[in-house]
């Protein structure tokens, strides 16, 4: 992959930034690297995507694929309720996604083998069914394939400002064991093009959920913990200093090492010429700053998305939306706060169900009102469904249902996708696709296209080998 260096005059701007980035030790050569790259793109059908991720397995049967007519050991508790789309019914705990099902679309037939959580991680971030030579489910490794949001970062254009194309908010996914799962980074594209962390959300091996009003234990139920706060990244620069002084290099330093620690951790690392400049940006970008400011908000919209994590996560995406970014993965629960083994009925109703259903239909209207609804593609999705049959983890636990990657629902909205549409079907149990099956290339592919990647994209691993992006075709029938 190379970046030409860009045909048009340097703004003021860019002479700032320039100068930013040269002192902090790189050169005109890393310069150009932060430009747009000259590739011949299609037309975006949409400006942004936010890929919505509920780690840990959404139950298709306990969401948008309901069966109330099957046996009581596969149907569940809970009850159907109509939508404004004639004949769609979804669950009773998403009241308001359901009053605005002409907005989004459902998917009801992805499918892939994989019903490991480190697995199914790898397959739904990257986009990619196969496993990497010598995976390794308790660790990222280089020879991962990269994630979809990594793939963003180094193949849309980058903008004049010099913002990173893609972020993921609000923390890295982390499995209770306390591993890191693989799928989330650059992979075999290099570490230097890994999406931009915004860790507010401080993981904990043993809550789940939204917090502070929707904190649980999947066995306990509600937890309480005054400690676990969702903390804004703090981006402004040191008083007295600003983007037109910042040609001080000891100031702009010790500001880059105070308020991104995760910036020092990288020294000496391949990634930290990028990091390094996407700092300056975030720094001197006002949007940026502001979307992080929660005491900037209009209470009433802290109220319309929820006051907890789910809520303010979703809400800071759609303002990095005003700010330019173009890719924004949000995951919705720490901790795979969806695998409900045990007391799946009590926690989706009281800790998880509610807080989503909220935030994403927040998300929605409010894109839909400001008229960047069409701008903007939503995508929802988990690492895998859950099992047709209920189980039990133990004799003394509540029922629950285990992994089960054969099928899960996916909810699509904005970016050209027309709502009120069905994509697939599965059978009487919610076990396997009976019509139109999707893959997870599939998804991939529909992110792609919105975001204007021509078809014959390539991108190359570190050693220089090229790769096909497309691994699939854009999902039928959305748009």
């Amino acid at each position: 992959m190379s970046f030409p260096h860009p045909a048009h005059p340097f703004s003021r701007r860019e002479v700032l930034q320039a100068g930013a980035v040269s002192l902090l030790g790189l050169g005109m050569n890393h310069l150009s690297a932060l430009q747009s790259m000259a590739a011949q793109a299609t037309a975006p059908r949409a400006k942004s995507v936010i890929y919505i991720f509920l780690s840990g397995g959404l139950a298709q049967q306990e969401s948008f694929d309901m069966k109330p007519d099957a046996p009581m050991e596969f149907r569940g508790e809970f009850k159907p309720i109509r939508t404004r789309t004639p004949g769609l019914h979804i669950c009773e705990h998403l009241p308001k996604l359901a009053r605005i099902s002409e907005k989004w679309s459902l998917v009801r037939s992805l499918t892939h083998p994989h019903s490991e959580h480190s697995q199914g991680h790898h397959v739904m971030l990257t986009g990619r069914t196969d496993m990497p030579l010598g995976f390794d489910p308790t660790k990222p490794k280089k020879s991962d394939h990269p994630g979809i949001a990594a793939l963003a970062t180094a193949l849309l254009p980058r903008r004049k400002d010099n913002l990173p194309p893609s972020i993921v908010l609000p923390d890295k996914l982390v499995h209770r064991s306390g591993r890191t799962l693989a799928g989330q980074f650059g992979g075999m594209l290099g570490s230097q093009h890994d999406p931009w962390f915004l860790e507010m959300s401080p993981y904990h091996p043993d809550h789940y959920g939204a917090f502070p009003g929707y904190l649980f234990h999947h066995e306990r139920g509600f937890e309480k913990d005054g400690a676990l706060k969702f903390q804004a990244p703090h981006l402004s620069l040191p008083q007295g200093l600003s983007l037109d002084r910042v040609l001080d290099r000891v100031s702009l330093r010790d500001s880059l090492e105070t308020q991104a620690d995760n910036l020092a951790s990288l020294a000496g690392d391949e990634s930290f010429d990028s990091y390094r400049s996407a700092a300056v940006s975030l720094l001197g970008n006002r949007k940026v700053h502001d979307a992080f400011s929660l005491e900037k908000v209009d209470p009433k919209w802290l109220d319309r998305y929820g006051r907890h994590s789910f809520g303010w996560s979703l809400l800071m995406a759609r303002r990095l939306i005003d700010s330019g970014v173009r890719m924004i993965q949000v995951n919705l629960g720490n901790n795979e706060s969806w695998d409900t083994h045990q007391a799946a009925w009590g926690n989706l109703k009281n800790y998880l169900l509610p807080p989503m259903d909220q935030a994403v239909s927040a998300l929605i209207e409010d894109l839909d009102a400001s008229g960047q609804l069409d701008d903007t593609l939503i995508v929802m999705g988990s690492e895998f469904g859950r099992t047709p049959k209920i189980t039990s983890i133990s004799k003394t636990a509540l029922p629950g249902r285990d992994h089960w990657a054969h099928v899960q629902s996916v909810l699509l909205a904005g970016g050209g996708v027309k709502g009120g549409r069905v994509i697939g079907a599965s059978d009487k149990i919610a076990g396997y696709p009976v019509s139109d099956p999707q893959t997870p290339e599939n998804l991939a592919a529909t992110i792609y296209e919105a975001l204007g990647l021509p078809r014959e994209t390539i991108w190359k691993d570190f050693t220089g080998r090229p790769h096909t992006l497309y691994m699939g075709s854009p999902i039928a029938g959305l748009v």
